[in-house]
């Protein structure tokens, strides 16, 4: 087995079968990990927001408990995620996936048992939530090396957009279609959907037939801190891992502070109607689907750095057109135009970034960096929330929505742009290597 030591890629020795294995793409097994993940995200597009409603509907909780449902849970299970990090990468991972699933089913499950025996409480679903969080973070952090062990490298970015374009297609009917389940059946329906979703895929990925190779084993006479912390260490000694870091932090918390706020300001500011605001909400889906279909044609054609630098920059564009949009059908339709702008460049970006960090980290780091970087998120998202929300309170939703769009202008600044630059007067591009980010020409 090998031993890891900062900065140093693993190099494994793969039998003739293996490499066979890997010399083109595992159709079956990737078909199966896809079947499972689209599954599971089925679900969850279901039961998008349900426990929510049941805090509401079954608990009668106040707002202030209903918002603290999703901040508290968010925190609490990345903090509970963090140690678990190393556990994930010197271990199997599809174990861990199936593990995750279970895990999900299994809390899921207990919210409607306990609301039949007229047992439920508040603290049981932040509880639940909470392992949903973690349940995600695992399940994500594991996946992404199981996935790339799977998948030769030229396929890598086909692949990610089609998880990609079925996380879109999730979150584009998902939410509906709980909807319809809750108004007919009540609030628990949806999240008796969601835990069956996450027993279906755990049954799923246990067909998988790929056999993983030995899993990596931390350096010797290493703290159990330092292996803790290994996937910030990686980010930030990496410098389009870190530049990309940062954005996407700025990216994702000023992206999800913005949604209440758009609420407020279409619904009393502008005076649009629930339905308007519902289609405003609904039909910019489609183009994070169109974009997701798209980024390997892309990526084909312009390269993958070049797709992940003009993408993400492009998504950063389009926020400031809600603030100034005037309160009729022109402004309607501006808001329904540069939502879909920001959503179809976000369907870009995201496969190209997956595969780019895929890529550029070492298997040995992959689950921890993936999981630092999901685990950053869940923690800076409320802070963004919770600060737009001030400035809400003091200056009003649309100088809220001025100061979020200011901040994701300036954050195109950050993005690794050195990590892709023509040389004067040559034809070639200039390539990151993706093990230290440095230029090569």
């Amino acid at each position: 087995m090998p031993v890891l030591t900062p900065g140093r890629r693993v190099e494994r020795r793969s039998s003739p079968a293996a490499a066979g294995r890997r010399s083109g793409p595992l159709v079956g097994d990737v078909r199966r990990a896809w079947t499972a993940y689209a599954v599971s995200q089925a679900g969850s597009g279901i039961g998008t927001g349900a426990l929510p409603l049941v805090a509401i509907l079954i608990l009668g909780s106040s707002d202030w408990q209903v918002s603290m449902l999703a901040a508290v849970a968010g925190i609490a299970g990345a903090a509970v995620v963090v140690p678990l990090g190393p556990w994930v990468e010197f271990h199997r991972k599809r174990p861990a996936m199936i593990a995750a699933d279970v895990l999900r089913c299994a809390t899921l499950t207990s919210v409607p048992v306990a609301a039949w025996l007229g047992a439920l409480t508040y603290a049981q679903l932040c509880l639940v939530a909470a392992v949903q969080t973690v349940g995600v973070i695992l399940s994500s952090a594991a996946g992404a090396p199981y996935l790339k062990g799977m998948v030769p490298g030229d396929r890598l970015a086909v692949v990610n957009s089609r998880w990609e374009t079925t996380m879109w297609t999730a979150s584009t009917i998902g939410p509906p279609v709980g909807g319809m389940l809750v108004s007919a059946f009540g609030a628990l329906a949806a999240i008796v959907v969601d835990a069956a979703s996450f027993l279906l895929s755990a049954m799923t990925l246990g067909w998988t037939r790929h056999r993983e190779p030995a899993p990596a084993t931390p350096a010797r006479r290493r703290h159990w801190l330092a292996e803790m912390i290994a996937g910030w260490h990686h980010i930030a000694a990496h410098p389009v891992l870190r530049a990309l870091f940062v954005h996407a932090l700025l990216f994702g918390g000023c992206l999800v502070a913005s949604t209440p706020l758009i609420a407020v300001l279409m619904l009393r500011e502008l005076g649009f109607s629930p339905a308007q605001y519902g289609l405003a909400l609904g039909i910019p889906c489609a183009a994070g689907v169109l974009g997701s279909l798209l980024a390997p044609r892309i990526i084909r054609q312009h390269g993958l750095m070049p797709t992940l630098l003009a993408a993400g920059a492009a998504r950063c564009l389009w926020m400031i057109v809600f603030p100034v949009a005037p309160g009729s059908a022109a402004g309607l339709a501006l808001i329904i135009g540069a939502d879909t702008m920001l959503l179809l460049c976000a369907g870009v970006f995201n496969p190209a970034f997956a595969t780019y960090r895929m890529q550029a980290v070492d298997d040995g780091y992959l689950a921890r960096v993936t999981a630092a970087w999901a685990v950053s998120s869940k923690v800076a998202q409320p802070i963004v929330i919770a600060a737009a929300g001030l400035a809400a309170a003091v200056l009003g939703a649309r100088t809220a929505l001025v100061v979020l769009a200011g901040v994701l202008l300036a954050s195109v600044v950050l993005l690794p742009w050195k990590a892709w630059r023509p040389s004067p007067g040559s034809e070639h591009r200039a390539v990151p290597d993706l093990q230290t980010g440095a230029v090569k020409r």
